[in-house]
């Protein structure tokens, strides 16, 4: 009878014990990066790595929670432990990976060259003994200081970079090409063009970035991005935001 009575009780007691919480991951994000990441007229962080992400939490088990910040101290905020990661079109290097780790791939990206729409430049090369800009510290930014005799001109957010290039301040900007389409065929179709797509050889993908030994944030967020790409979903995404 005893035995029956705490077995109860055990059972009870499991009942009604709270459910375990959910883990929370907190993402950094520069959310000046359209259509991947950035700020909607509703004040919200939006894009396709922001969906991506969420749906891969919903997937893996995990609540990501977005920490909109500024580019040029993304990667110190992360050594410095003021958030888990970073899902911010990061493209995976080997230079980047001798600092942190890496995610699985969740986009793969190209750098495309915009230029105004009368101009005739084809490539980098066209451009030499002119400025053209790009993000601080992006392999965009990287392609145009490999290029000899390009005066490259940074800058902390791509849009600016963009307005300087319509109003005819610089001769192109180089940037990932769906930032590059969000802004030469959407807010700048007037006067700006996607002249070429830079091909470097070798393929250029994103992916989300942790503190090295973050093994148990890496693996729920790997396990997220497996099974998004295995139901198919960044595809229904990439039509959402990208239009492919």
């Amino acid at each position: 009878m005893i035995n029956k009575v705490l077995a109860a009780l055990l059972l009870l007691a499991a009942l009604c014990s709270p459910v375990a919480a959910e883990t929370t991951i907190v993402f950094a994000t520069d959310a000046t990066w359209p259509p991947m990441e950035f700020v909607n007229d509703q004040k919200q962080v939006v894009g396709y790595s922001i969906d991506f992400m969420t749906a891969a939490g919903k997937e893996a088990g995990f609540k990501p929670v977005f920490k909109n910040t500024a580019w040029d101290g993304i990667f110190a905020g992360l050594a410095s432990k003021k958030y888990d990661a970073i899902v911010s079109s990061v493209s995976i290097t080997e230079e980047r990976k001798k600092a942190m780790d890496f995610s699985e791939p969740y986009y793969t990206v190209r750098q495309a060259l915009i230029v105004g729409k009368a101009s005739t430049a084809k490539s980098l090369a066209d451009l030499k003994g002119q400025k053209v800009g790009g993000q601080i510290g992006t392999t965009g930014y990287f392609a145009i200081k490999a290029v000899a005799g390009v005066e490259a001109k940074s800058y902390d957010e791509v849009g600016l970079a963009m307005e300087d290039l319509n109003v005819g301040r610089i001769a192109a900007v180089v940037c990932d090409d769906p930032v590059a389409a969000n802004y030469a065929i959407d807010k700048y179709k007037d006067n700006l063009k996607i002249a070429s797509v830079i091909e470097t050889g070798e393929a250029e993908n994103y992916g989300v970035a942790v503190n090295k030994g973050s093994a148990e944030t890496l693996a729920l967020i790997d396990k997220g991005i497996k099974a998004v790409k295995a139901k198919g979903l960044d595809k229904e995404l990439k039509k959402k935001w990208i239009g492919q």
